[in-house]
Order: C-alpha cells, then structure tokens, then sequence
C-alpha cells in the first residue's frame, strides 16, 4: 500500500502555553499542559515525513472570536454568531476567547521549543486573518454556502502526493480536532497523535475523541502500530 505521510503541526503558540517564566506576559489562552507536547512533536519532525507543516492562528485585534470584543461578553463562557460574509443565511454560534495571537505580537510566535527549522521551508500556514470568521482549521473555515477561506492546504497535500496526515499540537479539541476531521473529509487517512496534544477542556476530551472517530479520524499513541510504522516505512 502506497504509504506518504504528512504531519501537520497546529497553533504551537506562546498564546496557547502557560508562560515560560514569571516575566513573560503571553499565555493568554494557555492550554493547561500545552508546552509540555514539545518533546513528542520534536520527535516526530524527526521522522521521515514527506511534508512537515506548522499552522499559526494570526488574528487582527478585531477579531469575532475575541469577547473583548463584544459588549458584556465573557471569555469562555459566552458565544458569539458568526455570519459568512458571502452569505448572511448562514450562521453559526462560536465560543469566545481571550485576545490571543495576535498578528506581530509575542504571544503569537512558535514556542522555542519548538524545532521549527524541521518545518518545510515556507510551509507555515497562517489562520483567522478575517475578523469576521473563526477559522479552527488551517484548511478552511466553517462556511460551506459558499466555501470561504481556502488556505490552500489541501491542495498541497495533494500536490505532494500525501496519504496520510498526522495531526498533533493545540488545542486537541478545537484546531486539532478541526484539522483532522478536514483531513479526513478531504480523503486522507487521518490520525491525531496524543501525546502530542492537549485540550482546552480535558473533561469532554473523551466525548470529543468518540466523535473524531465518527468523523473517520483514528487517535493514536507513539506507540500504535500507525506511528510505529513511521520508523521503518522509508
């Protein structure tokens, strides 16, 4: 069986980490565990992938997805609809978050931890520049009627002649999850790695990998057979 793997790297931002010292003023949306996924995800970009690509939320400070901007909104707590702007008879309601990565600003930089020179050349991906649109997936946002932002992802798995895409990075159960499931959507086999990820909310973290796993996508451990066989595939 034709075997070409990709590995998509998602949103491994300050932003989604708790800091790294006392002196740090990013990890405005950290992912409780988030910085200790590096070592996984260093691992991996170790192994021979044809393609290695990392995503960057990269948002203005406008952005929907923000409660500051949105009177008498909470983080966290409170939704907000999101209208396709080519369309307003499609909707949808998204949580809202902290102001985080914002384009040029520290929080929303790589982690250092982060092997980032194993990432193919120009192949970092930036997400959520619309203010009026969420955007999990580094692929496309939610709009279907018609199809919004298209990073152009998918057609460069295909151009590399990927098979198989392995997801990991933060958040598991938002950009992670969305990742996946668009990977498998678009016809690739689709597995997000566990070690390599953490959720925002670790109590649904079960009832979300049940419905990943409806959306055809397997979540694996390094030590599953579908990681294994990355060792001695080339």
């Amino acid at each position: 069986m034709v075997f070409r793997p990709a590995l998509i790297v998602v949103d491994f931002q300050e932003d989604f980490c708790p800091p790294a010292n006392d002196e740090e003023q990013n990890g405005s949306l950290a992912v409780p565990g988030g910085r200790d996924i590096a070592p996984v995800v260093n691992q991996l970009l170790s192994l021979p992938f044809v393609t290695k690509i990392a995503t960057k939320d990269w948002h203005p400070a406008s952005h929907v997805s923000f409660a500051a901007n949105h009177a008498n909104k909470q983080s966290f707590t409170d939704y907000a609809t999101v209208v396709n702007p080519a369309n307003p008879d499609e909707s949808y309601e998204t949580r809202l978050w902290p102001v985080h990565c914002v384009q040029g600003t520290p929080g929303a930089e790589l982690v250092p931890e982060l092997e980032a020179g194993k990432i193919d050349e120009g192949a970092i991906i930036e997400k959520g520049q619309d203010p009026r649109v969420e955007m999990y997936s580094p692929f496309y946002d939610k709009f279907e009627h018609p199809r919004g932002r298209d990073s152009g992802l998918a057609k460069r798995l295909r151009d590399a002649q990927i098979t198989d895409v392995y997801v990991v990075g933060l958040a598991a159960d938002y950009c992670v999850r969305s990742c996946a499931e668009d990977a498998a959507k678009e016809g690739f086999r689709s597995f997000v790695v566990e070690e390599g990820t953490r959720p925002v909310d670790k109590e649904s973290w079960t009832r979300c990998r049940t419905e990943l796993e409806k959306q055809g996508v397997s979540v694996v451990t390094m030590q599953s057979d579908e990681v294994q066989r990355l060792m001695t595939a080339f």
